[in-house]
């Protein structure tokens, strides 16, 4: 991950500008007071960089919740803030460069609450769950220029690997996107999707509750999935495998299709490496046999302006409220102003939960740096939140 280590913190008069690069406001964890976040926007992408003081020096880098998926950002943000506070830079893996030519346009990574908001319906949609090195995502999209092909990874160098290509390329049926694939699902239209191709995903063998491969990630599937659509599994892990075959069989109504050392077009570096090692391939293919409705979903994720009780609100932290299919943790609390408060949270299902900010200010509150995706479980969550903050 990008990061300066610097000498002495040093805070600039907030808010400030340098290089194209904004910072805002900075919010202090109540708890531990050498903890720091600094509101920060570059080219309109809003985030935050994490300050972590100690005794030795301080580390500057990009929060996880919030990290934009073009390093490039994040760079520019971490050396801007050196400049404008004065700080001294003792070490860095920041490139002084600027953004490679290739990242000039970095118009295929789309924001989640592009497809929540308006989701692409133009024309039949593709998705690659976890596409690592892209070579599979970037085949077919080549092939297919017909279809929108949509790729979901969290590692933010292969997507930056994969967006690459993209401009090289010239690929314009390919969208990019940094989220967590489960939740994502929940919100896709019904009966628009062709393929979805779960290759060589992590086992987590001991935290199987992570996978991607789930009840939940299998029905969504069958609803947002064309009747005659097909999920496509393939896995080196055998026990992933007997695992997803042991979900897929509990569902009712489907059709599977069972194959091993099956060789497909296009192979990623790990795969061929593995073949090498004589490892078992499995494909578990499940069609779609029927249509589905569509969802409907009512409710806003707004809060309506309201005084907020701060001695209340400082009371959540720390604490874990349940409610019936998900639940809200409120992680840390952060000082802003006197009357202007923020929290982390962990919020929605228990195995897919979001991770989020909320902003409390004396007559607003609002989540930063945008609203949660418009999901149910979302949708639930926000409403025992507001009754939390608000009564």
């Amino acid at each position: 991950m990008p990061h300066l280590h610097i000498q002495t913190f040093k805070k600039p008069q907030f808010p400030c500008e340098h290089d194209g690069v904004r910072f805002d406001l900075i919010a202090t964890n109540t708890e531990h007071h050498d903890e720091h976040l600094i509101a920060t926007t570059v080219d309109a992408k809003q985030f935050f960089l994490l300050v972590k003081e100690g005794e030795k020096g301080t580390l500057l880098k990009s929060d996880k919740i919030t990290r934009p998926s073009a390093n490039h950002l994040v760079h520019q943000a971490l050396l801007s803030y050196a400049k404008v506070s004065g700080c001294e830079v003792t070490a860095s893996n920041v490139p002084e460069h600027g953004k490679s030519m290739h990242l000039n346009s970095d118009s295929a990574i789309k924001d989640i609450e592009m497809f929540s908001s308006d989701f692409p319906r133009d024309r039949e949609v593709h998705i690659e769950v976890g596409f690592g090195s892209g070579r599979h995502l970037l085949h077919q999209a080549k092939a297919n220029p017909e279809i929108l092909f949509i790729g979901i990874e969290i590692y933010k160098p292969s997507i930056e690997q994969v967006l690459k290509q993209i401009n090289i390329q010239e690929i314009e049926n390919l969208y990019l996107l940094d989220y967590d694939a489960r939740l994502f699902m929940e919100f896709v239209p019904s009966n628009i999707v062709g393929r979805i191709y779960v290759h060589f995903p992590v086992p987590w063998d001991k935290k199987p509750h992570r996978r991607v491969i789930g009840e939940a990630f299998v029905n969504e599937s069958i609803r947002v999935l064309k009747k005659g659509g097909r999920l496509e599994l393939r896995t080196d892990s055998e026990n992933y495998f007997q695992y997803a075959f042991k979900t897929f069989t509990s569902l009712n109504k489907l059709t599977l299709e069972i194959l091993k050392n099956r060789e497909i077009a296009i192979s990623s570096k790990y795969e061929d490496r593995w073949k090498l090692m004589e490892k078992n391939i499995y494909d578990v293919t499940m069609t779609c046999d029927e249509e589905s409705p569509e969802i409907d979903l009512q409710g806003d994720l707004s809060f309506t302006p309201k005084s907020a009780d701060f001695k209340k609100v400082k009371a959540l932290n720390g604490k874990t409220e349940r409610f019936e299919g998900g639940f809200i943790h409120f992680e840390r609390l952060y000082s802003i102003k006197d009357d202007h408060l923020m929290y982390r949270l962990s919020m929605g299902s228990f195995d897919r939960p979001e991770h989020l900010y909320v902003v409390i200010e004396a007559q607003q509150t609002s989540y930063f740096p945008s609203a949660p995706i418009h999901s149910r479980t979302n949708l639930m969550a926000h409403d025992h939140l507001r009754k939390l903050l608000y009564g």
